[in-house]
């Protein structure tokens, strides 16, 4: 198993070579031909499985007859890596400076989404939380917010000192599975309730009135003594 693969900075290699050439171009003399001077041609693109080159040409900002501008060649970048559908993306000159050269590398498809370690909570309880699905582009921002929401569910249910953690089984043809390996860590109770400030009503009154109860031997198998903000915020109203 690997771990979750971290997000390339291509771009800002592009913003340096591009910014070295304007100076190039710039102390060139008179002879010297400007970027703006220049026509892109064509647009080559590199890399492709499942998608199509004019699809990815179509996210871009620049095509074949325009000047060569920098600022669109970095706004095409950023939109590529906008679509989700690639983790890395480099956009390049060709040698006679007649073309560009995107080489993208696409993010794989999900085959299997599993979950490994949770004991307290049922696979068909987790299922529904997250985003992440068979069939469907893996992307690394939806996986860390399914961790968030697989937290939530465990924080709901009183484990705070609950983990999750992402892995990735490389398949065949740019597929992976998604493992979600959870330690649910113990359940945080309340051990005791204190109430300040209360001249009119005792502490006994009002702790009847509170969904949340102390955590006692006698309330072992009670659900009400774990530690629940959302529980807190309604006993508070």
């Amino acid at each position: 198993m690997s771990r979750l693969p971290t997000a390339a900075f291509h771009r800002v290699l592009w913003v340096l070579t591009v910014t070295a050439g304007l100076l190039l171009a710039a102390g060139g003399g008179p002879q010297a031909q400007t970027t703006r001077d220049r026509i892109i041609e064509t647009i080559t693109v590199e890399g492709t499985q499942r998608i199509d080159p004019e699809t990815v040409r179509t996210y871009m900002t620049v095509v074949p007859g325009d000047p060569f501008d920098a600022a669109a060649v970095n706004e095409s970048l950023k939109r590529l890596f906008g679509t989700g559908f690639f983790s890395d993306v480099e956009i390049t000159e060709s040698l006679d400076q007649r073309a560009l050269i995107v080489r993208v590398t696409e993010n794989p498809i999900i085959s299997r989404v599993a979950f490994e370690g949770n004991l307290r909570i049922n696979d068909e309880d987790l299922r529904p939380e997250v985003q992440t699905q068979p069939r469907a582009i893996f992307t690394r921002s939806k996986i860390q917010d399914d961790v968030q929401r697989i937290l939530n569910v465990y924080r709901r249910s009183g484990r705070f000192a609950a983990t999750v953690e992402p892995k990735l089984i490389e398949q065949p043809q740019n597929r992976v599975d998604v493992v979600f390996e959870i330690s649910e860590g113990p359940k945080s109770k309340v051990r005791q309730i204190n109430i300040i400030g209360n001249d009119a009503f005792s502490d006994g009154e009002l702790r009847g009135e509170m969904v949340t109860k102390q955590a006692r031997l006698t309330s072992f198998f009670s659900s009400n003594t774990s530690y629940d903000p959302d529980r807190l915020a309604f006993d508070q109203q």
